[in-house]
């Protein structure tokens, strides 16, 4: 806008357009619910973006407009320059008034500011909002979902659902698998047994919990079942409390094989028989393994009357090809650290 005076008429009318829609909004809602909040946002940011289309306002117009309403409403917070861009941004991106009331309406302002900061494009944006509806995220655990790719991974896995699980059951129990499972904060390396990520994962149950995703209630690790007088170990029993079932998965260093299958179907009918109580649908079994052939899981999976799932997992995340090589040595971080301790 120059050295030309910000305050001109149209810019008045529209201040005190702002004020009085927040006057109102804060009198009906007394903005404590979030909802309003997101909407009157919305309702600025749109506002913003009008203007300074209509009447070439630039950028600066964003700080006069802090000025102004923080001086109005001293009480309030978030009418600061930085959160004004945001509602800007936010009406940008979702200029469809009825999604907002619908969906991005429903979760925190700043969960709505995470989900603009960190993806990029309309129908994944869509997506982590859903997500937070359905699960409750709060919003570390949102960026952590966001970090980990979750919308690249979720639905990922290779099933037989369609052909072994009733409608809409198989969909819902498709969509709550996820390939790979990303299970870095176990802290493990690539050459780690079956027992020390078992054993990894009970130490870190919360974070485990989080990544299998929201339903899954922990029953017991090597849990036992007794069969003909015989023992037998299951890796890990959870049951989902959305799908009332059962879920036995079975835990494995190495990659899928084919032989694997024939001892969770076992796991399964015992399951079934041994614990299914009335109201439970039949288990489902889960086959956790550090890669698979897509083709040999198929394969393996075309025959079997039983749901199950093949999924891979991850112990450290992959690093970019151009940065493989050229990260430090231990020992090359070790003589750092006694350099700085030097330095002191």
């Amino acid at each position: 806008m120059g050295s030309k005076s910000i305050i001109t008429n149209e810019y008045a009318e529209f201040i005190s357009e702002l004020k009085a829609d927040i006057g109102r909004t804060r009198v009906r809602a007394a903005l404590a619910v979030n909802r309003e909040l997101v909407l009157l946002y919305w309702r600025i940011g749109n506002g913003i973006l009008a203007k300074q289309k209509d009447f070439g306002w630039g950028a600066k117009v964003v700080q006069q407009i802090s000025l102004d309403l923080r001086l109005e409403f001293p009480e309030m917070k978030g009418f600061s320059r930085t959160n004004l861009l945001y509602m800007r941004s936010f009406a940008e991106n979702y200029p469809d008034y009825e999604f907002v009331q619908q969906a991005a309406g429903q979760i925190p302002w700043f969960h709505n500011c995470v989900i603009l900061d960190k993806v990029k494009d309309a129908p994944t944006r869509e997506f982590y909002i859903r997500k937070t509806i359905e699960n409750g995220w709060s919003r570390n655990v949102l960026e952590i979902q966001i970090e980990s790719g979750l919308h690249l991974r979720q639905g990922n896995a290779i099933t037989n659902f369609d052909l072994t699980l009733p409608k809409p059951q198989s969909d819902l129990a498709q969509q709550l698998l996820k390939s790979p499972y990303n299970f870095d904060f176990l802290g493990l390396g690539d050459e780690a047994h079956e027992r020390d990520i078992e054993a990894a994962m009970m130490r870190h149950i919360r974070d485990y919990l989080l990544e299998l995703g929201v339903g899954f209630a922990f029953v017991r690790s090597q849990y036992r079942l007794e069969v003909d007088g015989e023992e037998f170990f299951i890796d890990q029993l959870f049951y989902h409390l959305k799908l009332r079932r059962y879920f036995v998965l079975e835990l494995k260093a190495g990659k899928f094989k084919p032989e694997y299958l024939g001892k969770l179907n076992f796991y399964l009918s015992a399951i079934d028989d041994l614990l299914r109580e009335e109201g439970d649908n039949l288990s489902v079994g889960l086959i956790l393994c550090r890669g698979e052939s897509k083709t040999v899981a198929e394969y393996a999976l075309r025959d079997m009357t039983k749901p199950i799932g093949i999924s891979s997992y991850e112990l450290t995340k992959i690093l970019p090809e151009n940065l493989r090589g050229n990260l430090p040595t231990i020992e090359e971080i070790e003589a750092e650290l006694k350099t700085v301790k030097v330095r002191k």
